[in-house]
């Protein structure tokens, strides 16, 4: 590109242009026409400050008539003035045209009083900061090359200024525009994810770890399509990038066939409803804890000693795990301990049970099944003692913040001090066979 001759090119029509606007300057067209800005653009004011001014409109109604059509005037005060100008000059343009001059610099004012209203509704009523600056940085100056006619110039311009290599050729105006669409266009997934998943979770109907995963999937899906929009608007072919795709997927399958797997295998736990956030889980090799998360590549499980247990997806479909409280939160404990043979086994099972029933998390009632409430009974007869029992249902796992068991035990514990229950100590009778030894000389 000879960018020699184009500035000199451009030079000469500022010189042009210059002497030319001189001349007209000097004309009676011109004075008519600036007349005509200043009355229209005077009057605008005027009516502006009467409107915003007046009591009607000057602060928001709250039950007055027509209270709503007020309230809107009262936000958009701040827009009046370009607003009333941009008519006022729109009338100006036909006043000069009548007159049988050329409306060049009345046409003019009334881009810049477009340009202005544009300007003051995005800075005032615009709240989100990112449209506020694609607005500001990107939509005015785009608007003033358009109202002035030079935007077709400008962007001829931009794609002349380009890169080749092959067949493929990169300009600076498809930089541009890959910028500001991409922009936009992330934005834009960036807030319909987020309503997506909003959404999603708000369905009652689906348990909580198929709202997370469906949200998770969703929000995958929607910034594929961001990007193969993002290459259609590149110029960029999607025949030739399937192409490519295809051979890297082949040298990548092989690298990556865990991740692929673990993530098959979280959207068949997705699928079967197998697992889901909440549930208590023991693994195969004896760790346990409350499902915290549920990705697309791996499970958090949450133990009561305060760790993070990762577990891949594969994991839950290829081994086997305890789901304690997917299907039934109800889950059934026993305790175990000795008493006394001279121990009053009615009054003490009694005493049992109404310590179980009077804990606040062990089911109890008349209400429930039999096998639901609580029970005490003989479980074996030892050496010492007799083997008790005592067996109790609760809605959650007994561990962590639920501490059931300790609990009834050391109500137990209070219970024996109280009543006089013995707990057995270990008993041993020892008979000496043959000669008799006299003790007391030993």
């Amino acid at each position: 590109m000879d960018f020699t001759r184009i500035t000199s090119a451009m030079l000469g029509w500022l010189r042009s242009a210059s002497d030319a606007a001189a001349q007209w300057a000097e004309s009676p067209a011109f004075y008519t026409q600036v007349g005509v800005i200043v009355v229209a653009v005077s009057l605008a004011f005027v009516v502006a400050l009467v409107i915003g001014r007046s009591p009607v409109f000057a602060k928001p109604a709250e039950t007055a008539r027509f209270y709503r059509a007020r309230n809107t005037v009262h936000q958009l005060k701040d827009a009046l003035f370009p607003f009333f100008a941009l008519l006022a000059l729109a009338v100006a343009v036909r006043v000069v045209i009548s007159l049988e001059y050329q409306p060049w610099l009345t046409r003019v004012a009334e881009s810049v009083a477009l340009i202005y209203l544009l300007y003051s509704l995005i800075t005032r009523y615009v709240t989100n900061s990112f449209i506020r600056a694609i607005g500001r940085w990107i939509g005015i100056p785009v608007a003033t090359l358009a109202v002035f006619g030079w935007l077709e110039t400008v962007t001829s311009f931009l794609d002349s200024v380009s890169l080749s290599a092959g067949n493929v050729r990169v300009s600076l105006y498809g930089l541009t525009r890959a910028f500001v669409f991409g922009a936009v266009l992330f934005w834009l997934g960036r807030v319909s994810n987020a309503a997506g998943k909003d959404a999603i979770r708000r369905q009652a109907h689906l348990d909580k770890g198929t709202r997370e995963v469906a949200a998770k999937l969703f929000e995958i899906s929607v910034f594929v399509v961001i990007f193969l929009l993002l290459l259609q608007i590149m110029g960029i072919n999607l025949t030739t990038l399937a192409v490519f795709s295809g051979a890297l997927g082949v040298g990548l399958g092989f690298g990556l066939q865990q991740i692929a797997s673990n993530f098959i295998s979280g959207i068949i736990i997705l699928l079967d409803r197998s697992l889901a956030i909440g549930d208590h889980v023991e693994m195969e090799d004896g760790r346990s804890g409350t499902v915290r998360e549920l990705n697309m590549r791996f499970g958090v499980i949450e133990t009561y000693d305060g760790k993070d247990i990762v577990v891949p997806n594969e994991q839950f479909i290829t081994t086997s795990y305890i789901n304690w409280t997917h299907k039934d939160p109800r889950q059934r404990y026993s305790l175990e301990f000795q008493v006394a043979y001279s121990t009053d086994l009615d009054r003490l099972f009694e005493d049992l049970r109404r310590i179980c029933d009077e804990h606040p998390q062990v089911l109890s009632g008349d209400d429930l099944p039999v096998d639901l409430r609580p029970d005490a009974e003989i479980a074996g007869f030892g050496d010492s003692g007799i083997d008790i029992l005592v067996e109790f249902w609760m809605e959650a796992i007994d561990d962590g913040q639920n501490r059931v068991g300790a609990d009834l035990l050391l109500s137990i514990y209070h219970l024996f001090r109280e009543k006089d229950y013995e707990f057995p100590f270990p008993q041993r009778e020892v008979r000496l066979l043959g000669e008799q030894v006299d003790v007391e000389n030993v």
